[in-house]
């Protein structure tokens, strides 16, 4: 017996042997019948919604299959395609918004650098809005050759505005009660709770913003068409513009259906063309910058949290835990390949705490001689312009939101609300201020004046570190902060920015600080996970040897955790509650939930 079961484990073992061994040739012989780049090639993208500025190397999106292509991935694919023989243009089909201003002008800038290697750009779209406005997605196509629209589509570029919601009444009605402090007039991120209106300096800032992005895009629009600001102007005033009209004022080249468009590209681009989606074309032709003293690529992106980055399969939300993009700021200090580092933020802020976690490393990294670029990218605000600010360099978008140099804080008293559904909520504590932060009982005297004394104390922290990091007299620092947004071209003005640009300008000021010349290959830290890795962290595997792997690599929430947490939560109120019996225990006494 003892033999059989011997024998039949060798033939398992044997087996499962041969059955890796298959795979792996397989996978072998896959990669090399990988098609290639054809000789002749048009690349082609369609933009249907908002990039993503960066997929997770913790997320599901980035172990399985492919994934849309990112703000970087079209950038390098269009460097590397504006350098390749066998590309004869661009056309890009515009279904839907490339994202905020500052992606947009991402991608502009990386398609008048694809032209100015001599090759053609086309955009199209069947319409450029229908009942709503796409001056973002126009704005984008000014920057091609030639701007086509399909006979029956509009060209709908009506402006840039924006909608706030002010929900203090109904919070009134509702029962709930904002005790919320801020730092300074313009922090308008709790003026939603406690405002029923614009305050004047909310007013100003988000006009003053609006204005500074709408000139941008006046002198884009402008550029890319041959045509005065003014007349751009005349024709936003004038819109929504059909396309026959929008034809007539310049904005586009010709009414064309898609089939159309085509055979226009293909007369221009040569008989034997073949075109290639930008993310095929990126795979297969490889990224530019792959050889030569390393530029280390860390992101920051998402709103800020304690702890690890965690990639949400479910909501498809990501957040930059202060941890994990720490530990990858070290890893890329203690790598002696890497000459320096190019931080791209795109946060709209988060703890106070893990911001400054991610800044001290940026500090130490630059102390240990590795030169800090940051490249914002959508936003860099609040926390997201904290961890920013000690670079050696901050690039910026015109339109990126960034500044935002102050603090709120608080909690909402719901106690009204609750007794009016019936549900009476009865806080105790042991401690002068145990119960400070309950949601039913509102802060004293003296606990409001911890609460102010504690925003008094991280604004001036704030605003001494952006002070010592910008290197500017605190007392002119504070004069631009007041928890007030900027575009990227304002912040430049108030010294808030060093140049405008995206990654190439970036990628340029990185190698100028590290006395670097000719190529440089940027490598992304952390490294991506493979399929495997990813899987074992949703069964809950640790992964790593140190703190600095486990934090590095982020993490991916498991889908069913939340729910679990919650079913749990509900279960628990019921049995308080006496709508679910358990069995009695003899001798056992409740269990509070308790609150540290």
């Amino acid at each position: 017996m003892k033999r059989f079961f011997i024998g039949s484990l060798a033939v398992v073992g044997g087996v499962t042997l041969l059955f890796v061994a298959a795979i792996v040739g397989l996978a072998y012989l896959a990669a090399s019948h990988q098609p290639g780049v054809p000789d002749s090639v048009v690349v082609e993208l369609d933009i249907s919604e908002p990039l993503r500025e960066h997929v997770p190397e913790a997320s599901l999106t980035s172990a399985f299959g492919e994934h849309p292509p990112t703000v970087r991935d079209v950038v390098d694919a269009l460097e590397r395609a504006g350098e390749d023989g066998r590309v004869k243009g661009l056309l890009v089909r515009l279904e839907g918004p490339a994202g905020s201003t500052a992606v947009v002008q991402e991608l502009r800038d990386a398609v008048k650098a694809f032209r100015s290697r001599g090759k053609k750009a086309w955009a199209y779209a069947d319409t450029f809005g229908e009942g709503t406005s796409a001056t973002g997605t126009y704005y984008l196509a000014s920057a091609f050759d030639a701007v086509y629209v399909q006979p029956s589509g509009d060209v709908s570029v009506t402006g840039v505005g924006q909608e706030t919601p002010f929900a203090r009444d109904a919070l009134v009605k509702l029962g709930v009660k904002p005790q919320m402090g801020k730092r300074h007039e313009y922090k308008a991120a709790v003026n939603t709770f406690t405002e029923q209106t614009y305050t004047e300096p909310h007013r100003e800032e988000s006009t003053r913003y609006l204005t500074s992005v709408f000139e941008q895009m006046l002198r884009g629009v402008a550029e890319g068409r041959g045509l005065t600001p003014e007349q751009v102007r005349a024709a936003m005033d004038e819109a929504p513009l059909t396309g026959a009209r929008a034809l007539e004022l310049k904005l586009v080249d010709g009414l064309l259906y898609r089939d159309e468009v085509l055979a226009k590209v293909k007369d221009a681009a040569g008989e034997g063309v073949k075109r290639l989606y930008l993310e095929k074309y990126l795979e297969r032709a490889g990224r530019p910058h792959t050889s030569g003293p390393v530029v280390a690529l860390v992101y920051g992106a998402g709103t800020i949290s304690r702890g690890r980055s965690e990639s949400n399969p479910m909501s498809g939300e990501d957040t930059l835990g202060g941890e994990t993009v720490a530990a990858a700021l070290r890893k890329a200090v203690e790598d002696e390949r890497v000459r320096a580092i190019l931080f791209r933020v795109d946060s709209p802020g988060g703890s106070y705490v893990a911001s400054d976690t991610v800044r001290r490393e940026v500090q130490r990294a630059r102390e240990k001689g590795k030169p800090v670029i940051v490249s914002m990218g959508t936003y860099a605000a609040s926390g997201g312009y904290f961890i920013a600010m000690d670079a050696d360099k901050i690039v910026a978008q015109p339109g990126t939101l960034t500044g935002s140099i102050g603090v709120y804080g608080g909690k909402m008293v719901t106690a009204e609300l609750w007794a009016k559904l019936g549900v009476s909520w009865e806080p105790l504590g042991v401690g002068k201020n145990a119960t400070m932060y309950s949601s039913s009982l509102e802060f004293t005297p003296e606990q409001h004046g911890k609460n102010e004394a504690s925003l008094d104390r991280v604004y001036e922290d704030f605003t001494a570190k952006a002070a010592a990091g910008r290197k500017l007299p605190v007392e002119k620092l504070r004069e631009v902060a007041k928890g007030r947004v900027w575009s990227g071209e304002d912040a430049k003005e108030k010294g808030l920015v060093d140049e405008l640009g995206g990654f190439p300008v970036a990628l340029r000021l990185a190698k100028e600080a590290a006395k670097l010349e000719g190529e440089v290959q940027v490598e992304l830290f952390p490294k991506e996970k493979g399929t495997a890795e990813v899987l074992a962290e949703l069964l809950g595997e640790r992964r790593g040897d140190n703190s600095d792997d486990v934090e590095a690599g982020g993490s991916v929430a498991a889908p069913l955790k939340p729910v679990l947490a919650r079913t749990q939560a509900l279960y628990r109120l019921a049995v308080r509650l006496g709508l679910v019996e358990e069995r009695q225990h003899v001798l056992a006494a409740p269990v509070p939930d308790t609150t540290w």
